[in-house]
């Protein structure tokens, strides 16, 4: 792809990375980069060669959040909300393997709640992260009002979506809002080995053990125990179970390809 395209694309391997480019405007969304970051998705999703997928932006930010300059805007931001972030949202919480959010910078808004709504989002020490709606009277969007308080808990999550304060990185990780926080230098590497890692395990069972984990939230005891036993019906009998048994019964890595 073009240095100038709204999204970057490059595949290591299994690994494919995405990278919101606006770094000029701290990689804030318009309806154009939102249009072309769902298409990626939508063609990583459909490309069984990747296992694992890596958000992050370029530049010194991962992403501000929406670009209030964009003129779709004059629409409402209801109509941008339902036209862009409903579906960028629901794609990342039911794609078919792991995402990772690689959180390089600031991280506002929905950009905030992009990164929280990956499976794992690690960050650079010196990166933030603002729930900023409050600063122009609106609510959390792109997730974020049931992602805050599932990760933090309710008082917290009030706090943070209340004030807009600054969270840094570590006390991010301190407060299990997000997965991990490293040096900044070596972001990039730790993202990697994560991502290369995860790649090489079971996808499909990955992704229905993140849907299990979510559902489970809205269930009671018994249900979530029949649904844990309706899963394990379904992946037993798919490839990768019988593989993953016979690499563990004869001493060798196991080759996943089930997705």
């Amino acid at each position: 792809m073009t240095d100038d395209a709204l999204i970057l694309r490059r595949d290591d391997g299994p690994v494919r990375t995405l990278t919101l480019n606006r770094p000029a405007a701290l990689n804030s969304f318009t309806g154009a980069m939102q249009r072309q970051l769902l298409a990626e998705l939508d063609a990583a999703a459909g490309d069984s060669q990747v296992r694992c997928l890596v958000l992050t932006g370029a530049g010194r930010g991962f992403c501000a959040g929406q670009d209030l300059n964009d003129p779709e805007l004059s629409e409402g931001v209801g109509v941008v909300v339902e036209r862009h972030y409903l579906p960028l949202a629901q794609t990342i919480r039911q794609f078919p393997v792991p995402v990772l959010a690689m959180v390089n910078g600031v991280a506002a808004g929905a950009g905030a709640n992009l990164a929280l709504g990956c499976d794992m989002a690690v960050a650079a020490r010196s990166a933030s992260f603002i729930q900023a709606f409050s600063k122009i009277a609106l609510v959390p969007d792109c997730g974020g009002t049931w992602l805050l308080p599932r990760l933090v808990g309710r008082a917290r999550a009030i706090g943070l979506a209340l004030t807009g304060d600054k969270l840094g990185a570590e006390e991010a990780e301190r407060m299990g809002l997000i997965w991990r926080c490293v040096d900044d230098a070596a972001l990039a590497g730790e993202v990697q080995a994560l991502a290369q890692r995860l790649a090489a395990m079971p996808a499909r069972a990955l992704a229905l053990t993140r849907q299990a984990l979510d559902a489970a939230t809205t269930m009671d005891w018994a249900t979530a125990l029949q649904r844990e036993a309706e899963l394990q019906g379904e992946l037993g009998a798919a490839h990768d179970f019988q593989e993953g048994v016979q690499a563990f019964l004869n001493k060798r890595a196991p080759r996943f390809t089930d997705r």
